[in-house]
């Protein structure tokens, strides 16, 4: 099978685009000549797409300025120009001469060079020059997200991960048009953002991690670089500081935060609902009205997420005043609260969006706030939880939520997966990788892929478009791709693994 392509003849696009079809006659070859030509306001994606391809190729592609009334040169046009569809809809086109992609704005642009690179040899994701030729098939494709939110989200905090492991997590997310990446960034293991009001909340709070490794922290500034990495990306960072409960590492750090202002020892285990924030401290909104300050200050995006789940050791009642407090202050700071879906149990702003990871089908409180106008976040925890096990007898992963197969991943719909939460109500989906087990960036690819990959495609491609079959052969023909990138995935028994592709982990 071309490298490029599945067995139907259609080039092997994940997500799905909402219209594809190949175009004979019309491939683009680029050359020596090649250049990339960027309306002026999208320059910064030409530059980014020189970038991916300038390695492979040897090519010079240099990124010119695009003359709108006269026709672009050879190579790549990137045109803005009214399209429906949204700020991320994008079109894509080949004349034989120069493949241009389409946008209202420099976000569709961006999401169509990941399938442009997609349409290329899958050498192009090298680092190292190889021979080509540089083909791009002729092809015609019409694009936008069915969700306007497709997230991936990283715990940080079980384990604590450099900065350069979380960039290179958000170019893994950005080539499957990811927009959103959640940071979980604090819990009972380890605060991982500093705050400069609250210093003992990582000089203490951050010193350790699951299994009592050394822990680790963001400075402002590397959170600052965080956050503009995947701006560029056109990924928007959800800062999440859970509360009221998984918060021993704050308590650790800052005693008087306690019910008896006596300081808890660090954790290092994975047992969770034994610690929780104290109504009635006024201190608790001290520290709650500072942290989300400095939070939102740092975070351009519009979404603080202030969690809420897991709250064991925490009464109705005071689960509901911290709940409504935190709220208040968020929205002050300006930010969009989310809550996992807990915080639909107790008093919710209409603002607040929900984010549902449950196991079945039954949540009438999500269905409930969805009735009231919030929004929901589809993850369901046996569907789309990346740090669960495939099957039993994993190396990574646990399994309290099930063994979610490729195929599993992918067999489900966010428009009907909860009665009463329809397409209208649902915001978007999102792929938790939680940490328990996963130490180094070898083991994010493990439980992400081939996952990832198939949840993307679920919150981005009309439903009419999703099918199993093509989906497998798609995953076929990527498997060569992460290996180019280095991608250490999943060698699923549901798909058919390509022999010579070697980076790929057998399952056990």
């Amino acid at each position: 099978m071309d490298d490029a392509r599945t067995q139907a003849g259609l080039p092997a696009v994940i997500p799905v685009p909402a219209e594809i079809e190949a175009i004979v006659g019309t491939d683009v070859t680029l050359g020596d000549d090649a250049v990339i030509a960027a309306d002026p306001n999208a320059v910064g994606v030409g530059e980014y797409l020189a970038g991916l391809l300038r390695p492979a190729t040897g090519l010079a592609l240099p990124v010119v300025v695009l003359d709108a009334a006269a026709p672009a040169g050879p190579g790549i046009a990137l045109r803005l120009t009214a399209l429906p569809g949204g700020d991320e809809a994008y079109g894509i086109s080949t004349d034989g001469r120069t493949v241009t992609i389409t946008a209202a704005a420099a976000e569709g642009l961006f999401r169509g060079v990941q399938t442009l690179r997609q349409l290329l040899p899958v050498t192009i994701e090298g680092r190292e020059r190889v021979a080509g030729p540089w083909t791009v098939p002729g092809v015609r494709v019409s694009d936008r997200p069915r969700f306007a939110y497709r997230g991936v989200m990283l715990d940080v905090a079980r384990h604590f991960f450099a900065v350069a492991d979380v960039e290179r997590y958000i170019d893994q997310a950005a080539l499957y048009k990811v927009n959103h990446l959640h940071l979980h960034l604090t819990d009972d293991q380890g605060w991982r953002l500093e705050i400069a009001t609250w210093p003992r909340l990582t000089a203490y709070g951050a010193g350790t991690e699951v299994g009592g490794g050394p822990g680790g922290f963001y400075t402002r500034d590397d959170y600052r670089r965080i956050v503009g990495y995947a701006a560029e990306r056109f990924i928007t960072v959800v800062p999440e500081i859970d509360l009221p409960g998984h918060t021993n590492a704050a308590l650790a750090a800052y005693p008087e935060l306690t019910r008896d202002g006596v300081a808890v020892p660090r954790y290092t285990g994975i047992e969770v609902g034994f610690s929780s924030l104290v109504a009635d401290n006024p201190r608790t909104y001290r520290f709650l009205d500072d942290v989300f300050g400095e939070v939102a200050a740092l975070t351009p995006g519009p979404y603080l997420h202030l969690g809420g789940d897991e709250a064991k050791n925490t009464t109705r009642e005071e689960y509901d005043q911290i709940l409504v407090r935190a709220q208040q202050m968020v929205r002050a700071h300006g930010k969009t609260p989310i809550g996992w879906h807990e915080a639909a149990e107790g008093p919710l702003d209409p603002s607040t969006v929900v984010q549902f990871w449950g196991t079945t089908r039954d949540a009438p409180e999500v269905v409930a706030a969805a009735g009231r106008g919030n929004r929901v976040i589809m993850s369901p925890a046996n569907l789309t939880y990346l740090d669960m096990q495939y099957a039993p007898g994993d190396r990574l992963g646990l399994h309290w939520a099930g063994y979610i197969e490729v195929d599993d991943a992918y067999g489900w719909d966010p428009g009907d997966y909860l009665p009463g939460v329809a397409d209208e109500h649902v915001l978007g989906v999102e792929s938790p990788l939680w940490t328990e087990t996963a130490a180094t960036a070898a083991d994010l690819d493990e439980l992400a892929f081939p996952r990832l990959p198939v949840i993307a495609e679920v919150g981005w491609s009309p439903r009419t478009a999703r099918d199993w079959s093509s989906m497998r052969d798609r995953l076929t023909a990527h498997a060569a791709r992460w290996d180019a990138l280095g991608i250490a995935y999943y060698r699923s028994p549901r798909v058919d693994w390509p022999v010579a592709s070697g980076a790929g982990a057998p399952p056990a």
